[in-house]
């Protein structure tokens, strides 16, 4: 019997003839196969495949989650051949999906569905696919699809001439194209695509296959692969290759480095990047990444055999192995307890600038080395609300050149000898809950030991006569520290914060090498014990004077006082060197770097380390002034000082804290209008009012880009010489979809650092890049020229010579990376 409905816009049907629950989802649930993880696209035009169409909201008929909605213009149920055909704008709806087509046949004796003309597929996710005709068989295991095409997730799009599922597992595509860029009639060809005979998604190996695969940017081909794969895009971690990078280097040729993932588990993988240079031997670098339960490791290794190679690629000497690691790890004891370590060496110091491995000098741990130094360490902390403790051991090794000779050949590496053993380092913090003299107290300790194998005066910038190759000076320092401030407003708005310190320290200094200059000026001390009780107590006052703007905003002026006095300025009695005039060198191993400028012109002790105490009796006093507007412009200037009243010989000249009145301190920001924010800190001699040091900066950002400059300049900076540079970084769109970057340094080379005259000093650009990029939703193309001095290794000696190298750096969205970086 043949019965036909029409006009049915609404109809809730249950299938008879021993149809079962698969059986009336078969419609949806069977399509479902077609959602493939965004693997290929067709070879018909991308711009015809739909937008994805928001499904009918959904109806409450009360069928549950088992129940089947169906409606139609015309319903035909064919008793005789076992059938039910819905024609005219078919709409069905099950478990959240929703099947539109012009005509859909369900065969009951068979269990297979058919669906024809314009047929479509919308998930709950919003995904939609695509089909001229679409067949599926009972089990859901099998199928075919003509004239196919999908919008995924991420915005992929994939399309081919024809989809067969082989069973649930295997899904082939032929005459397929797959895309994420975006595609439409006024932008038919796609940023990027790939195009192939055949693709095949393998959801057991999470991997699509390509066959005569092209890669194709902006319609045209750009490259063949007659073989082709990549991690399923639905996986979400897989095996594969990720992004290369291609670059040009005057010192290693035409280099390709290509990365490959291998993840190992859910918790680790291993990332291979073998780097091909056409002039100088391959090098291997792997990153190794795995979680714990309680933490984590990472390790960074790399290594070749080759020959020393100068600017030129040109190779000399003898074949050895270089090698460099870089890790750390973290681990959760419980709530409180943490521990972890670095492991950072080189076997070479100019292995990370010869094979261009960035990345290398950043915080891995609980304390971080300067640039072109590595710090291995191993620590354990403590921290709860009101306590703190830590106990580390660290080693440094030094990759700096120190010493150029008069024909400008670096002779001298960083000796990491002359660096001590730090350990063990113990710091401790602890406050009681409970206010102690109506303020809070907070009680400090700390210890260290130092071992040095050789001495750091015989090495530069030191090299003073005699000491090269000697013993190293050994230390051992523990201190105990009692810090209390209180705070209140009186009056007006004064506020009063009275504070007072009390410290104790005591060292064991040995192993002094006595030099003969030094024994000739009666210098005969190998060995101290020494300890010491210090102690301050003062007030700090200031008084906030506010004043609101009309219109929104405000100006606070705010004069600073600080009024201290206590133990004299001290240091460990004991000379462990003389220098070229034969002056004496006192012990000072974490206090040398001192400067003077608004951060620490309020500190009690403006000393950054223990072994240098900065006391007497001293005021130090400034002033602030800050403007906000209610549209977030402003700006806010601090100048101040410090007097004490004697001359402390004990202090450092350079910031005049030795003398009765400092150097003067000037620190401003300005934010003048939105996007753009500079700052200055300055010091002013204060007999001369000459400009002793100055740093500057601005940062701006529009919508095209963003720019920020850097200036510092240093009449003597610690180590007695003159330090001037500019930094500058840049990025602006020139257009929507292209634009340019730079970067550049220009430095003054102060000759003396190297052990050179001063005469020979100058200027030189250390670094300059230049960059043009074209970036849109689903590609970054990058090509950078980079130039950048680099002392390089030459037949007669290291000699600085400029580097430069074009890289091209091509991300794909989807295909190993979606991120825009290296």
């Amino acid at each position: 019997m043949v019965e036909s409905v029409s006009g049915s816009r609404s109809l809730m049907l249950e299938l008879r003839w021993g149809a079962t629950e698969k059986g009336r989802a078969v419609l949806l649930a069977g399509a479902a196969w077609l959602a493939l993880a965004g693997s290929a696209q067709a070879q018909q035009p991308l711009a015809t495949i739909p937008a994805a169409p928001a499904p009918s909201p959904a109806v409450d008929d009360g069928l549950g989650d088992t129940g089947y909605y169906l409606e139609s213009d015309l319903l035909i149920r064919d008793d005789a051949n076992q059938k039910m055909i819905a024609r005219g704008d078919v709409e069905a709806r099950y478990q959240g999906r929703t099947l539109r087509a012009d005509e859909v046949v369900y065969d009951t004796k068979t269990e297979v569905v058919t669906a024809h003309g314009h047929v479509t597929l919308i998930n709950a996710d919003g995904t939609a696919q695509f089909a001229n005709d679409m067949t599926m068989d009972k089990d859901l295991k099998a199928g075919f699809a003509r004239g196919f095409s999908a919008r995924l997730d991420k915005n992929i799009k994939i399309a081919a001439d024809s989809a067969v599922r082989r069973n649930e597992q295997i899904t082939e595509l032929n005459k397929a194209i797959y895309t994420p860029c975006e595609v439409c009639a006024e932008k038919p060809k796609p940023t990027w695509s790939i195009q192939a005979d055949k693709v095949v998604q393998d959801k057991n190996k999470h991997l699509v296959y390509y066959h005569d695969a092209t890669i194709r940017m902006f319609g045209a081909p750009l490259m063949y692969l007659p073989v082709f794969w990549h991690p399923d895009p639905q996986t979400e971690r897989r095996s594969g290759f990720l992004v290369p990078k291609i670059g040009i280097s005057k010192k290693r040729g035409l280099v390709y480095q290509q990365p490959y993932l291998f993840v190992l588990s859910p918790s680790q993988d291993l990332v291979v990047t073998p780097q091909f240079n056409t002039k100088v031997n391959p090098f291997l670098n792997a990153q190794y990444r795995k979680r714990f339960y309680s933490g984590y490791v990472e390790a960074r290794v790399g290594g070749t055999y080759d020959k020393d190679f100068d600017n030129h690629g040109d190779r000399f000497g003898e074949a050895t192995a270089k090698s460099y690691i870089l890790a750390k790890g973290s681990f959760d004891i419980n709530e409180q307890w943490k521990w972890g370590f670095t492991a950072e060496r080189a076997s070479q110091a100019l292995i990370f600038d010869d094979y261009d491995i960035g990345d290398v000098y950043q915080t891995r741990g609980q304390y971080t080395a300067d640039d072109h130094r590595l710090m291995s360490q191993i620590y354990a902390t403590r921290q709860s609300d009101r306590s703190y403790f830590s106990a580390s051991m660290i080693s440094v090794q030094g990759l700096r050149v120190v010493q150029v000779n008069s024909a400008g050949l670096a002779n001298q590496f960083e000796n990491s000898g002359a660096f001590p053993l730090i350990g063990p380092l113990v710091e401790g913090r602890w406050e009681p809950e409970s206010p102690i003299l109506g303020g809070r107290l907070r009680l400090n300790g700390s210890g260290v030991v130092l071992t040095r194998s050789e001495s750091q005066f015989g090495e530069p910038p030191y090299a003073y006569p005699g000491y090269k190759g000697a013993a190293g000076v050994d230390s051992v320092r523990g201190t105990i520290e009692g810090d209390w401030r209180a705070s209140m407003i009186l009056g007006p708005g004064l506020r009063v914060e009275p504070f007072a310190q009390a410290r104790g320290d005591a060292y064991r200094v040995e192993d002094v090498f006595l030099a003969p200059t030094a024994m000739a000026l009666g210098d005969n001390t190998t060995n101290i014990n020494y300890s010491r009780g210090l102690g301050v107590a003062g007030v700090d006052l200031s008084l906030p004077m506010f004043k609101p703007l009309k219109g929104g905003g405000s100006v606070v002026l705010e004069p600073l006082v600080q009024l201290a006095a206590g133990s004299n300025s001290s240091r460990v009695p004991i000379i462990v060197a003389r220098d070229a005039a034969g002056n004496p060198v006192y012990f000072n191993e974490d206090s040398t770097n001192f400067e003077l400028d608004e951060t620490n012109l309020f500190d009690v002790n403006k000393s950054p380390g223990f072994d240098l105490y900065e006391g007497g009796t001293r005021m130090n006093v400034g002033g602030r002034a800050t403007v906000k507007f209610a549209d977030n412009r402003g700006g806010s200037v601090l100048l101040g000082r410090s007097l004490r009243t004697k001359v402390d010989p004990l202090m450092p000249t350079r910031a005049g804290l030795d003398q009765k009145a400092s150097d003067w301190i000037v620190a401003a920001t300005i934010t003048p209008i939105r996007g753009v924010t500079a700052f200055t800190r300055a010091r002013f001699d204060d007999d001369t009012s000459k400009l002793n040091r100055l740093e500057a900066g601005v940062d701006a950002s529009v919508t095209r880009g963003f720019l920020s400059l850097r200036y510092l300049k240093d009449n003597k900076d610690t180590s007695g010489f003159r330090q001037e540079n500019l930094d500058f970084v840049g990025d602006y769109k020139i257009r929507e979809n292209w634009g340019v970057t730079a970067l550049g340094r220009l430095s003054y080379q102060d000759a003396r650092a190297f052990g050179l005259p001063a005469k020979d000093s100058k200027w030189s650009w250390t670094r300059r890049d230049l960059g043009v990029y074209y970036k849109d939703d689903c590609v970054r193309v990058d090509v950078i020229y980079q130039n950048e001095d680099r002392y390089t290794q030459t037949v007669n000696g290291l000699k600085l010579r400029a580097d430069q190298s074009v890289v091209l750096r091509l991300t794909l969205a989807t295909l190993g990376d979606t991120l825009y970086s290296d």
